[in-house]
């Protein structure tokens, strides 16, 4: 899988993400696909993706703008739960 990713980032032109991003990113995959509905995973993935670069492009470190915007994601999972 990650010799897949690598090449994966290459081929898009971005840097490869590292072992505890991707821990918490597939986290957050799952927290969506059972958490709120399975065919939303990539759509919900596709969306932190743009949040953290609107983060880094408002000058976030790339870190942090990874871990605000998946916490942002846990949020909107839980509140779905409360509704």
């Amino acid at each position: 899988m990650d010799d897949w990713l690598t090449k994966a980032a290459t081929t898009l032109g971005v840097d490869p993400i590292d072992d505890a991003a991707q821990r918490r990113l597939l986290e957050a995959a799952r927290d969506v696909a059972h958490g709120v509905e399975r065919k939303l995973t990539p759509l919900a993935t596709y969306l932190l993706g743009v949040a953290v670069e609107r983060r880094v492009g408002a000058g976030e470190d790339r870190a942090s703008a990874f871990s605000a915007a998946v916490a942002d994601l846990e949020r909107a999972i839980d509140a779905d739960h409360d509704a």
